[in-house]
């Protein structure tokens, strides 16, 4: 599983524009220090050489909103609910008229 984790790495760092670190998260790794240790295993050099090199010589990288927008709504980072609906204003008191 680890290297199924680490050729979809390799892909993403090749073609998307998105950080080392977006690209370990994205992968399914918890931490960037496995990560890159587990990279250099299998790739041979660590995840940032990788990508300088592949963009040295690659297309233009695709922008990382696309990428995010492609892999679903659970890909995305989490951010916290909209409550704004749930603050109501305070009702007006019989002093303000």
């Amino acid at each position: 599983m680890t290297r199924r984790r680490v050729e979809r790495a390799q892909e993403l760092l090749r073609v998307a524009n998105l950080t080392v670190t977006e690209v370990c998260y994205l992968v399914g790794f918890n931490s960037l220090g496995s990560f890159s240790s587990r990279f250099r295993e299998v790739a041979g050099m660590t995840p940032s050489q990788f990508q300088r090199r592949a963009h040295l010589t690659g297309p233009p990288p695709i922008p990382g909103c696309f990428i995010m927008m492609s892999m679903g709504p659970g890909a995305a980072p989490r951010t916290a609910p909209d409550r704004s609906s749930a603050i109501s204003e305070k009702p007006p008191s019989s002093d303000d008229t």
